[in-house]
């Protein structure tokens, strides 16, 4: 199940998030949203976890938890229109 993680603090690593979400079960990948123009992250990210249910318990002890003062969000990541997976 692919997550979306959004409202993370700027300085969040991919091996921070990664490690957050490891605490809940397997992490088969895990990405931040680079902006092309500085460098730095977006403040949001995808976790794909192979497991549903371990990605659902993720979901309900995560969503709103406060990391560096931002409270993240953490929702089932839509599939994109067009991307063969959900038409």
């Amino acid at each position: 199940m692919k997550l979306l993680i959004r409202n993370l603090p700027r300085s969040t690593t991919e091996a921070e998030l990664r490690a957050l979400f490891a605490e809940h079960g397997a992490v088969q990948s895990c990405s931040l949203v680079i902006d092309k123009e500085t460098g730095g992250s977006k403040g949001f990210g995808f976790v794909e976890m192979p497991k549903p249910g371990e990605a659902k318990a993720a979901i309900k002890l995560l969503n709103g938890l406060d990391i560096a003062g931002s409270k993240i969000r953490v929702k089932k990541a839509e599939a994109k229109p067009g991307s063969g997976t959900d038409d």
